[in-house]
């Protein structure tokens, strides 16, 4: 079988030979007037996106010849390399039939003005890493740029894949169940879809963020160096440093302390220490939104929808809101001792079991929590299918599920804030089911079901 595989690779490389000498031909000898008689634009579609998911298709249609030819592929790696193109070649097929991207613009604005020696505008709101590495990208124009974060957004969609399966393991679900519920849960995803659609930074962080709970305590250096990272990406995952310092790690807290001011320089050595001031400008401008956005389902944008209808004054909702969130502060660190004590996610370490409860404030705590930040809850949702054993709590789980993960973006109050209430719940499950450390009766009976496929 590995023959034909080798004619059929054979058959592929001499493909993409013909396709690369004819473009360069006809661009050769016309120009890019040239390409345009060959290329068209449909009226719904963006160019750049259609011939990035072309070409990203074709060299992954390559790529898995390659692997069946040299016998890369067995009874071992089957199911996890399946799951990996059909999770990578469903989104290529989807985001090449989007036409109009978001956030990228606000990253390009933020590049803009660094590249041109100017401040941040009041529209950027991340630490200035991203913006000082992106800075390098504006030669590219408004659709090089785009593409360029694209194909990083495809990259970082791939490793998010591996990665999970690698963390659910280490949360000691089987391989193949693992395989299963990323499959399951990255092709039915409304805050992935929004994440890819926006092109925004969500998976890159999240990438990190597992990379540094999986490194740990093998790889000190490169568990406190991704956190680092993620935290001059977003501000955010700093909570999750907590869960670290519960190790009582010296190494890792020295390194990571280490990590967060190297890489702060970063920005500083380019563009000045200013610019840290004009990020917290920022952030405290973005406290200070007056309005109600359905698709901000923090409690700040929800609280402040009842300002005219109560007369509440605005100073008073922001009070509410911070009273709201240190509940949830409370809630969330209760839940967290209570999981460490009992050990209810993993026998290991302290670090995997306070990770879940950290990621539910990390998500909600932040003064704006769009529809695509419910990627960041992922763990905490899916780690809950090993513990439930009552149905009452499934019922919840599933409700909770469906509001976080399966039900589309839209814009009614109140039922757009079913993305609040969502981590909520599984907070109160993960408090709830704390006890129950023998696996739930959906594991055993997937473990089963999956043993019998996969013999």
């Amino acid at each position: 079988m590995h023959k034909r595989f080798r004619v059929a690779l054979n058959v592929w490389y001499a493909l993409t030979f013909l396709i690369l000498a004819s473009l360069a031909l006809i661009y050769l000898r016309n120009g890019m007037a040239g390409l345009n008689l060959f290329i068209q634009q449909w009226p719904l579609s963006n160019l750049a996106v259609t011939l990035a998911s072309t070409a990203v298709s074709w060299l992954s249609l390559g790529a898995l010849i390659h692997l069946f030819a040299y016998e890369k592929i067995n009874k071992n790696n089957l199911w996890l390399t399946a799951g990996f193109f059909l999770v990578l070649f469903v989104y290529l097929g989807i985001l090449r039939e989007r036409f109009r991207y978001g956030d990228y613009h606000y990253y390009l604005e933020a590049a803009t003005a660094l590249a041109n020696g100017l401040p941040l505008p009041d529209t950027y709101l991340y630490p200035p890493l991203w913006a000082t590495l992106l800075r390098f990208l504006v030669p590219l124009g408004d659709q090089g740029f785009m593409i360029v974060l694209w194909l990083v957004n495809i990259v970082a969609l791939a490793s998010f894949y591996f990665l999970l399966v690698k963390i659910l393991e280490r949360y000691n679900l089987s391989h193949p169940l693992s395989i299963l519920i990323a499959i399951l849960f990255l092709l039915v995803n409304t805050p992935l879809m929004k994440t890819l659609g926006f092109i925004q930074v969500n998976l890159l962080t999240m990438d990190l963020i597992l990379l540094s709970l999986l490194a740990c305590p093998k790889n000190a250096f490169l568990s406190a160096l991704t956190l680092a990272l993620a935290v001059h990406l977003k501000t955010s995952p700093v909570v999750i440093v907590l869960a670290f310092l519960l190790e009582f790690n010296w190494r890792w807290l020295f390194w990571f302390a280490l990590s967060l001011l190297a890489i702060a320089f970063i920005p500083a050595a380019l563009h000045g220490f200013d610019v840290y001031a004009q990020y917290l400008n920022n952030a405290v401008l973005l406290a200070q939104i007056p309005d109600t956005n359905f698709h901000d389902t923090s409690f700040d944008s929800f609280l402040r929808f009842l300002n005219p209808f109560f007369g509440i004054p605005i100073e008073t909702t922001r009070i509410m809101a911070l009273g709201a969130k240190a509940l949830l502060l409370v809630a969330a660190l209760y839940t967290m001792a209570q999981n460490v004590r009992e050990k209810s996610f993993s026998k290991e370490n302290r670090l995997l079991n306070a990770a879940p409860a950290l990621f539910v404030f990390m998500t909600l705590g932040s003064p704006i929590v769009w529809d695509h930040h419910g990627l960041f809850v992922s763990l905490a949702f899916l780690l809950l299918l090993k513990r439930i054993h009552n149905p009452t709590h499934w019922m919840f789980f599933l409700a909770a599920y469906f509001l976080e993960f399966i039900q589309p973006s839209f814009d009614f109050f109140p039922w757009s804030y079913g993305r609040l209430i969502a981590p909520m719940i599984v907070l109160w499950l993960m408090y709830a089911t704390r006890k129950e450390t023998e696996p739930s009766p959906f594991i055993a009976s997937a473990n089963q079901w999956l043993a019998k496929l996969t013999a």
